[in-house]
């Protein structure tokens, strides 16, 4: 498919554009701030879908609002029409429609260009009245205030906050982009549509979770960033990390029989470590009431040994890092990994809760 995109150097175009390509089956004809008038006639010429995204939020006259989002509109609407392109376009409105201001208005006004386009045509439209979109390659001080926190918090620097108990609507860049692919598919409803996966949260709650990320990298203690919303923020954090910042040490602790290194903790599911042993050397000899270890040898070859603290029953295994397996250490069972190769052992562990030095859980007992 031939797909016009304005505005694709904007926020939610950079996004788009990179989805689209993805795909593989489709060409992108990209509009910008700069493309001549007869540049963008030609590609509505050819068109088979337009994602019109561009507009004007902050001018620096209010009469841009009228230029940039209704004349624009208007252009492109007048020009499907007299050329009998009669296509599906897809417009990005906004959620300040009802607000009654010169941003909203004027993103009314686009709305009812394409209202107008469709009843000529009976070509299908898409309207989004999007809330607060976030996520990566979004520019900080402008139009998102979860891309000036992360901005800031990266940098050390204060934010501002005149209200945190002030509540937002979010929508999530992926969740966009995956929303607009959709509607290629031909199946979704002409009219007013919405992204389906919507956050409704607080500007002081987004501005806490943004700032423990910053801390983590200290703590090694990670939040819940596998899924709904602060999986989201974290995605958008990370994305302004300076390329300087992309690495960051964690504490090694190293004796006469290898290393060991903390990787990461979290609140609810344990933390990752490995340690190293050189040949022969043995670690371990403890037990546990309750906590759980699972074990991988990365690198080299390994006895592990076992007996119940209670019955003396004794079991003993081998694992070498060429056939990856996991040993569990079961609580109370004593157990010890001793280095049984030639070279450096390297064992990846994963405990199902964090280290606490005041209650380890980790009594000490010789094997054997």
């Amino acid at each position: 498919m031939e797909i016009v995109v304005t505005g694709a150097n904007g926020f939610i175009g950079k996004n788009l554009c990179v989805r689209l390509r993805e795909v593989g089956q489709h060409n992108v004809l990209e509009v910008h701030r700069g493309t001549p008038e007869e540049i963008l006639l030609s590609y509505l010429s050819k068109a088979d879908f337009v994602f019109h995204l561009a507009g004007i939020n902050r001018p620096k006259d209010k009469l841009e609002f009228v230029s940039g989002n209704v004349d624009l509109t208007k252009f492109i609407v007048d020009s499907l029409i007299k050329i009998s392109r009669n296509i599906p376009i897809m417009f990005t409105s906004s959620a300040q429609v009802d607000q009654n201001n010169p941003y909203g208005n004027s993103k009314l006004a686009a709305e009812k260009e394409i209202h107008r386009y469709s009843e000529i045509t009976g070509s299908p439209y898409y309207i989004f009245r999007l809330p607060n979109v976030f996520g990566k390659w979004c520019k900080p001080h402008y139009n998102s205030f979860i891309a000036t926190f992360c901005s800031n918090i990266m940098a050390g620097s204060e934010i501002m906050i005149n209200d945190p108990s002030a509540p937002v609507k979010l929508v999530y860049i992926d969740d966009v982009c995956i929303t607009f692919l959709k509607l290629l598919e031909g199946k979704v409803q002409s009219g007013f549509s919405e992204v389906p996966v919507e956050y409704h949260t607080t500007v002081g709650e987004v501005a806490e979770i943004l700032s423990s990320f910053k801390a983590s990298r200290g703590t090694l203690i990670t939040e819940s960033v596998g899924l709904g919303l602060t999986r989201a923020l974290y995605s958008t954090y990370l994305s302004f990390t300076p390329p300087e910042q992309f690495n960051y040490s964690i504490p090694t602790y190293g004796d006469a029989r290898g290393v060991f290194c903390e990787m990461l903790k979290t609140k609810d599911s344990g933390q990752v470590s490995f340690f190293t042993a050189h040949p022969g050397i043995t670690r371990g000899g403890h037990y546990h009431h309750t906590k759980n270890e699972k074990f991988l040898v990365i690198k080299g070859e390994a006895v592990f040994r076992f007996e119940n603290v209670s019955t003396s029953q004794r079991y003993e295994l081998i694992v070498n890092g060429s056939n990856p397996e996991i040993v569990e250490s079961i609580p109370g069972w004593a157990h010890d990994i001793t280095n049984s190769g030639d070279e450096e052992l390297i064992v990846l562990l994963w405990a199902n809760e964090i280290f606490d030095r005041q209650r380890p859980d980790t009594i000490s007992k010789e094997l054997f």
